[in-house]
């Protein structure tokens, strides 16, 4: 016989009222119908969750300096804030807009810049993003599924890793999630209000990472449509409407910055033409799909670091891309489950009305998954594994609302062959996975047991005993949970630094450079450091196989064996994933009189200059930007700034020359110092005072 729908465990949703003493309570103690364990439960998850985010964040330094710097900048002047420039002075922006670096930068002006002001607003938007997520499942479904989805969030190593870093991605995942529960309450009754508001949360997604924030609306927009309570004409002109107020919220800062003539902003960093346009649509928004990106470091067609036939330069592309030795375990440990778990939930409200909130979580989560996924899978541009995070609040809600969909059906044969081949699937990838790594021996075997058992509990059994339910539930959540959960107290006991950091432990197979850290690795790439102190070095070596002329010395340093470097060491001078080191006695000279000019250096690429500028406090123009090939400054501009005594050193590098089609203009700054000013070493670096020409 068919399984009704009443079956199915579905919370009715809070009713909207005022804030009062009575709603407060409410919030503390949980809803009256919960069982007593109900709200512990979720504090415990919340405040584990905290200590995970923050417990020892301190030792990752400047994390991301790149992003630190124009955190320091943005604590300073108003200007940077605003515009996100990599230094007060306002040269050149990071090439992404600016709405995570607000909260840091916001944070590092109440309590100065340090590493805790800079990465605990991370974390903490890590907290805040598992109790959203929890707050949208229990909306509809029980306390176990909210807090299923909330823990799988919380554990996924990737996760673990974003939320104690300081990268857009932690914003956006927040953002995004919060989204979802807007859309949530706007499906409970055709809300028009709570939709625009949904909107306008993918909006301002956008001015944390521009257009990845846009990969949720087909599934927000498709939910809506199919399971709003309201006629198809109003579905479809409310979906206008917050079309309308996701264009708004991201679009007022854009104007922002295109009204602004570009004599009284800083050059558009990621651009070729000083445009935020050409970033928004080029660089960062179709180039990441195509893989035609001018001025990124992919080296152009059939060349390019790390590439692989039949892929791109960052890796082989196709739908088994997240399961690969780059991103398998970053992110990959319950996908399968939540495939299965969310195909099973869809066979459940198979009869339901076109209302279903069953129905209507699974195609919103689901539908956000596979979005974000196919995308992750078939870019041919810049993939980073990290981007992976933003899967992580859909997997755990397909997890949470389909495996005690499943389980509370599990009388019914079918809902019991999903929920056993969810756990079977899981069991046999944890393995795998765990494979992959010399890490915890004893776990490897012991998953596989529990899951094995947990599985065959499940097929075989109906609803009985209670004790051996509890058992089965709890093996089957020991079989979710347990590896990686193990690799997210691995990411959060290491500290990270660069520009790619990776989670968890050494993968065998992984790329050293764009994936984890794996095989020779290149300075700053995947970003693991067992120690808190980085190896010696000048942070120069020389570039990989297939990467493009003039590409030398932007890498950082050699590191091989899966421990890539992260930075170059004292007197280093970092490269183009690695931050510079400079030593005290380079420090000291750059703070020497800095107040008589703009800039107290100026440095080839955004990550070299930052170390500079973040050991001396003082403004470093990052010539050429991220990738050192923005055409900013020009020789000529350059050379009439110096003239002006706007510059006082300039710190030598093996140099940096066109990437992809970019700008040169860096190598021919760096050929004209050597030429018309005399080298002097300090603290190990190549340093040329800009006021005594020779």
């Amino acid at each position: 016989m068919t399984t009704t729908a009443p079956a199915i465990p579905v919370a009715a949703p809070l009713p909207t009222k005022p804030v009062g003493p009575g709603r407060v309570r409410r919030l503390v103690r949980g809803r009256q119908t919960d069982a007593a364990w109900v709200r512990p439960s979720l504090l415990a998850l919340l405040i584990g969750t905290a200590v995970l985010y923050i417990w020892g964040l301190g030792a990752s330094g400047w994390a991301n300096s790149f992003y630190s710097a124009a955190v320091q900048a943005g604590s300073t002047s108003w200007k940077a804030f605003f515009f996100g420039s990599s230094d007060a002075a306002n040269f050149i922006t990071v090439d992404k807009p600016p709405a995570s670096l607000w909260v840091m930068e916001l944070s590092a002006r109440i309590f100065g810049v340090n590493a805790w002001s800079i990465l605990v607003p991370q974390a903490l938007e890590g907290v805040a993003t598992a109790a959203v997520l929890y707050a949208t499942v229990r909306r509809w479904f029980t306390p176990a599924a909210g807090l299923i989805a909330g823990a799988v969030l919380a554990l996924t190593p990737v996760a673990v890793l974003m939320f104690r870093f300081n990268n857009p991605d932690a914003l956006l995942a927040l953002l995004l999630t919060l989204g979802a529960y807007a859309v949530t309450r706007a499906l409970e009754s055709g809300s028009t209000r709570w939709l625009v508001l949904a909107g306008s949360l993918v909006g301002f997604g956008f001015l944390a990472k521009m257009m990845q924030a846009f990969l949720v609306v087909p599934a927000f927009a498709l939910v809506y449509l199919i399971a709003a309570p309201t006629p198809l004409r109003r579905r479809v002109w409310q979906l206008l409407l917050a079309g309308v107020a996701m264009f708004v919220a991201a679009a007022w800062w854009v104007v922002a910055v295109v009204l602004t003539p570009a004599a009284d902003r800083p050059y558009i960093g990621g651009s070729q033409h000083n445009s935020i346009l050409e970033l928004i649509f080029g660089y960062n928004g179709f180039g990441r799909l195509t893989g035609n990106e001018t001025g990124s470091v992919t080296g152009g067609a059939g060349g390019g670091i790390g590439n692989a036939a039949g892929g791109s330069p960052w890796g082989p592309t196709g739908l088994t891309r997240l399961f690969s030795a780059d991103m398998g375990t970053q992110i990959s440990w319950l996908i399968p489950a939540a495939l299965v778990v969310m195909v099973g939930a869809l066979w459940l409200s198979r009869r339901e009305a076109r209302t279903s909130k069953l129905r209507a979580a699974t195609v919103l989560w689901g539908a956000t998954f596979l979005c974000i996924a196919l995308t992750i899978s078939l870019s041919k541009g810049i993939i980073h594994p990290y981007y992976t995070v933003a899967l992580a609040p859909a997997i755990g809600a397909l997890v949470g609302i389909g495996g005690t969909a499943l389980w509370h059906q599990r009388d019914s044969l079918m809902a019991r062959g999903f929920l056993s081949g969810a756990i079977a699937v899981t069991t046999w990838w944890a393995y795998v996975l765990l494979g992959r790594a010399t890490f915890e021996s004893w776990l490897r075997p012991l998953v596989l047991v529990v899951g094995i058992a947990a599985a065959l509990g499940v097929w075989v059994g109906k609803r009985g005993h209670r004790s051996f339910a509890v058992a089965i539930a709890a093996g089957a959540v020991v079989t979710m949970l347990a590896a990686p959960a193990a690799y997210a107290i691995d990411t959060a006991s290491t500290p990270h630094t660069g520009s790619i950091p990776s989670a968890g432990p050494t993968s065998t197979g992984a790329r050293g450079f764009g994936g984890g850290p794996g095989g020779a690795g290149f300075g700053g790439v995947a970003g693991r450091q067992r120690t808190g102190t980085p190896p010696t070095g000048t942070g120069l070596t020389t570039p990989p196989a297939g990467a493009a002329a003039g590409q030398r010395g932007q890498f950082g340093g050699q590191g091989t064996g899966g421990q890539p470097r992260a930075q170059g060491g004292p007197g280093g001078t970092g490269g183009l994933l690695g931050s510079s080191a400079p030593a005290a006695a380079l420090t000291a000279t750059l703070k020497t009189n800095a107040n008589s000019y703009t800039w107290v250096a100026a440095a080839i690429g955004s990550n070299t200059a930052s170390g500079y500028q973040l050991a001396s406090g003082k403004p470093v123009m990052a010539i050429g930007g991220f990738n050192g090939s923005d055409p900013s400054p020009t020789l000529a501009q350059f050379e009439k700034l110096v003239s002006a005594k706007k510059i006082h050193y300039f710190i030598g590098s093996d140099g940096i020359g066109a990437a992809n089609g970019g700008s040169n203009a860096s190598s021919q700054i760096s050929q004209w110092v050597a030429s018309h000013f005399t080298a002097t070493t300090v603290g190990g670096v190549t340093l040329y005072n800009l006021t005594t020409a020779t």
